[in-house]
C-alpha cells in the first residue's frame, strides 16, 4: 500500500512496484491514478489524517506500506498503531534531520555562521537534530526517533531524501533556470562561484529505493540521493543544453550580492553531499538515472505548466511561498549594470 500515491514520488513508486510484481493499492486524497501505472493498480481515496479511512484502506493488512506524506510523530503513531497488520514499512524523510558537530542544521541556516559543515560525504552515522514540533525538520526528526524506537513491531526503512527533482514537483528547483531561459535572459548571477552543491535526489532513484526496500525489511535510516552532486554552473549548463540555449553566468564570489540576485535554490556556502554507501551495501542499490539524464522530462514538465504565459506564482503557489522572488530581472539587471568590471 503506498500512501500519497498521486504525489511527486508516489506516482513513480507505484509504477516500480506494481511492475516488479507487487499488488499495489495507491491511496491518495482524490483516489486517482496517474497514466503510466499498470492497469491492475487498485486507487483508493484516504485521507491520511483520517485514523479511519487509513485503517480502512490497509483492510486486512498489506505486506508493506510505503509512506510518501508521513511529516511528523503522530504520524509514526499513527503507523505503529497498524503494526499487527502490516509486514513492514518504507516512509520518506529528510537529509533536512541532520545537524553539524556545532549543532548547526538547516533550521539554523539563516543566523550568522548558521550554515552546517557537515562531512563530505555526509553518513547516515551524522547526528539529528532533537524531536519538536518547531519546523518540518525537528517534525521529521521525531517522525524518524519514534519509527526507530518501534522498529520490533514495524520494521521501517527511513529514506532521507536531498533535493527532490523530478515532474509533479511543488517546488522545483530547476524553475529557476528553465524560467529564465524561456524569458530570453542571456545574463544570470551566480552566487558562490556558481560551486554550491546540494544533493538532488530523482524520483526514479528515490523509487528504486522504495522498490528494494520493499522486498529487503529492515529497521534502518539510509540516505536517498543521485550518484553525483552537481555544481550550481553544472546544474544551469545541463538545463540550457536541454533547451538549446547557451546564456552567459556572472560568477560572483562569496553569498549573493543583493537580496533576490544570484541566489538559486541550490546555493549554500558550504556542500551538502551525502554518502550512498549504506544503500548500497543494504540493499544493493545502484541508481537508475544521473541528473542530467533526467532532465528533459522535467524542463518538459515546467515548460507545460508555463505554457500561454501562465505565471510561474500561479503554477507554483508554493515556489513562491518558500523562494519568494526568484525572478526580480529589474534588481538583477540593476546590479549587473553598476557591477565593477
Amino acid at each position: 500500500m503506498v500512501i500519497g500515491a498521486t504525489g511527486q514520488i508516489g506516482r513513480v513508486a507505484v509504477g516500480a512496484l506494481a511492475r516488479d510484481g507487487w499488488a499495489v493499492t495507491a491511496v491518495s486524497r482524490g483516489g486517482g491514478r496517474d497514466d503510466g501505472w499498470p492497469e491492475d493498480v487498485r486507487a483508493v481515496r484516504a485521507d491520511r489524517g483520517d485514523d479511519a479511512a487509513l485503517t480502512a484502506a490497509i483492510g486486512d493488512g498489506c505486506d508493506v506500506l510505503v509512506d510518501m506524506v508521513a511529516y511528523g510523530p503522530e504520524h509514526a503513531r499513527q503507523l505503529l498503531a497498524v503494526a499487527d497488520r502490516v509486514g513492514s514499512a518504507v516512509v520518506v524523510s529528510s537529509v533536512s534531520v541532520y545537524e553539524d558537530d556545532k549543532g548547526r542544521n538547516f533550521d539554523t541556516q539563516a543566523e550568522p555562521d548558521g550554515f552546517p559543515e557537515y562531512p563530505v560525504p555526509l553518513p547516515e552515522s551524522q547526528r539529528t537534530i532533537r524531536p519538536d514540533d518547531t519546523s518540518y525538520s525537528t517534525r521529521k526528526a521525531g517522525l524518524e526517533r519514534e519509527l526507530l524506537a518501534g522498529g520490533d513491531r514495524l520494521p521501517t526503512t527511513l529514506l532521507r531524501a536531498g533535493a527532490i527533482h523530478g515532474p509533479h514537483c511543488r517546488t522545483p528547483r530547476e524553475l529557476y533556470f528553465v524560467k529564465r531561459n524561456l524569458d530570453g535572459r542571456t545574463r544570470r548571477v551566480l552566487a558562490y562561484g556558481g560551486e554550491s552543491r546540494f544533493h538532488p535526489a530523482s524520483v526514479h532513484n528515490i523509487a528504486e529505493l522504495i522498490r528494494l526496500a520493499a522486498a529487503r525489511p529492515g529497521s534502518r535510516a539510509l540516505n536517498a540521493v543521485d550518484p553525483e552532486a552537481p555544481t550550481v554552473v553544472e546544474i544551469a549548463a545541463a538545463i540550457d543544453a536541454v533547451m538549446g540555449v547557451e546564456p552567459e553566468n556572472v560568477l560572483v564570489d562569496g553569498p549573493a550580492p543583493a537580496p533576490t540576485v544570484g541566489d538559486t535554490p541550490w546555493s549554500v556556502p558550504v556542500p551538502v553531499v551525502c554518502d550512498m554507501a549504506a544503500a548500497e551495501r543494504e540493499l544493493g542499490y545502484r541508481p537508475v538515472v544521473r541528473y542530467e539524464r533526467s532532465l528533459p522530462e522535467t524542463v518538459a514538465w515546467i515548460e507545460g505548466r508555463l505554457a500561454g504565459g501562465r505565471d510561474w506564482r500561479e503554477a507554483y503557489p508554493r515556489m513562491a511561498e518558500v523562494y519568494g522572488d526568484l525572478f526580480d530581472y529589474a534588481a538583477e539587471d540593476a546590479w549587473l549594470a553598476g557591477r565593477p568590471v
